[in-house]
């Protein structure tokens, strides 16, 4: 079921908004994967084959992050834990790709694990937390792989903690990279803030420089992770906060890291400066109302849980179509702060956008007496 802006809570404005001027975006040959979303809206601003799957080399080092900061949240890992790193996982990962310089039977902390993660690429690292958390790396993929399902991640498959080259077991996409960036910074913003955006990182004796290609360039850039194979090519999965608005950004399977570097910054910048977020709903706001059937009130309130913004063209008056979604009529008893409906919103030029509704209030099963009351009431009204 569907309710138009007009009858809606706030009475939101409908009509075209004006059409966006899309220059400078980054041709097709920097990135032939591209995606930028304003996670402040949830609105996609520019996709380039976001649905095609890609290896994602090291940025599947994020997903590990993601399930260690889930562990530690959920009181099943600690950043002071020690894990000590086995003779074969030196050998094995000594000097391959980017590591942290762990030494052979050293004992490592799972912070320091952490930042070497996010700030080198630790692939030592990567097998040496998987290891110590999950006793296997085996039974660490099948945890990545659990969360991603959890995220709607559903082309996404991990096959290793650290995004090594394995026969093509690991792909994704720039859409479910996106899912994957807004969970770990909306879920764990301090964990997020405190690992990610460092410039580098000393271990052991060597310092080492991040290779975001945006971290201390960008004004407002923060972190996530770069990733690089010879059949992947370049990939960076990238964010920028400014003013409060805050930017997500994909780009994959540029053929040179000047590219690849050249495309995300001309991506995000070409975002923050196209476009500006402006405030629909408050947390808390009651948006519209939704049907319900054999309750005691044959209307329940429905609220935004948090606040609601659209994005549209920098500096033009465009108006937002907003359109309330949901299978309806509902069916009572509901619950206060069920996830029951959408609110759909439409920018000229940009794909439509949905973002949850909650229940307002509760709505209790009719008895006998009040079902023939709405009953009349339907038919007179």
């Amino acid at each position: 079921m569907a309710l138009s802006a007009a009858q809606m809570a706030g009475g939101a404005n409908i009509g075209p908004a004006p059409r966006l001027a899309a220059s400078s975006i980054p041709t097709p040959e920097f990135a032939p994967i591209a995606l930028l979303v304003d996670l402040n809206s949830g609105q996609q601003l520019m996709e380039r084959d976001a649905e095609r799957r890609f290896i994602p080399a090291s940025i599947t080092k994020v997903m590990t992050l993601f399930v260690a900061f889930e562990l530690i949240e959920e009181g099943k890992l600690s950043p002071d834990q020690l894990f000590t790193v086995r003779p074969e996982t030196y050998q094995e990962w000594r000097n391959k790709g980017s590591w942290m310089f762990l030494a052979s039977d050293a004992e490592v902390s799972v912070h320091d694990l952490l930042i070497g993660i996010a700030s080198v690429s630790a692939n030592d690292g990567s097998i040496v937390l998987a290891q110590g958390a999950a006793g296997s790396t085996e039974n660490w993929v099948d945890q990545m792989n659990a969360r991603a399902r959890e995220l709607g991640m559903r082309n996404s498959h991990f096959g290793t903690p650290n995004g090594w080259p394995d026969e093509g077991r690991t792909f994704t996409t720039a859409r479910d990279l996106v899912t994957l960036a807004r969970a770990i910074i909306t879920r764990h913003p301090k964990k997020y803030a405190y690992y990610f955006g460092r410039e580098g990182f000393a271990y052991n004796g060597y310092a080492q420089a991040n290779h975001d290609p945006m971290i201390g360039v960008v004004e407002g850039a923060d972190g996530m992770k770069t990733g690089f194979t010879n059949e992947a090519g370049y990939g960076f999965l990238g964010t920028a906060i400014r003013g409060g608005r805050r930017m997500v950004m994909v780009v994959a399977a540029s053929d040179t890291p000047q590219r690849r570097k050249a495309a995300s910054r001309q991506l995000i910048e070409w975002g923050f400066t196209n476009f500006e977020t402006r405030p629909l709903f408050a947390a808390g706001a009651i948006v519209g109302s939704a049907e319900v059937q054999n309750g005691m009130q044959s209307q329940v309130a429905l609220s935004a849980p948090a606040m609601i913004n659209a994005t549209l063209p920098a500096g033009q008056d465009g108006a937002v179509k907003l359109t309330i979604r949901y299978e309806g009529p509902l069916q009572a008893p509901v619950r206060r702060g069920e996830r029951i409906a959408q609110l759909e919103i439409e920018v000229d030029g940009l794909p439509p956008s949905r973002v949850p509704l909650v229940t307002a209030a509760a709505v209790e099963e009719a008895g006998l007496f009040q079902r023939l009351i709405n009953g009349l009431t339907g038919v007179f009204s």
